[in-house]
């Protein structure tokens, strides 16, 4: 087992708002990544806890239907990327009678994680 992924669609929040907390967690051990994730204020960052142990668990069920053992401990975040989703489109009331369109954005979370090199 070398890589397992986990994606969330549709989460909903704009990208960019997401993109600010994902950033911080790329490339980090995953205890690391859960306890930053766990503290930090951004709403962001509940949905992206969720998408990351969800990738966890995915390499704990990968490795025991391939028989391997795994150190979770050893795991670190491989690739996380956050892409635009389709956005929910709704309108507003404007004076004389207009109405103003509002976009509301959705993200698309994808996280793989692995296990690092040469242990």
């Amino acid at each position: 087992m070398s890589e397992a992924r986990a994606i969330q669609r549709t989460a909903r929040q704009s990208p960019y708002k997401m993109r600010l907390v994902i950033d911080q967690v790329r490339g980090m051990n995953v205890n690391e990544a859960l306890a930053l994730l766990k503290f930090s204020k951004k709403h962001a960052a509940k949905q992206i806890e969720k998408v990351l142990k969800s990738a966890i668990a995915n390499a704990e069920q990968a490795s025991r239907n391939a028989n391997e053992s795994i150190d979770v401990d050893a795991l670190f975040v491989k690739k996380a990327i956050v892409n635009e989703g389709p956005p929910l489109k709704r309108f507003m009331p404007a004076a004389m009678g207009r109405a103003t369109p509002i976009r509301k954005r959705t993200s698309h979370i994808e996280i793989i994680v692995g296990e690092k090199e040469g242990r």
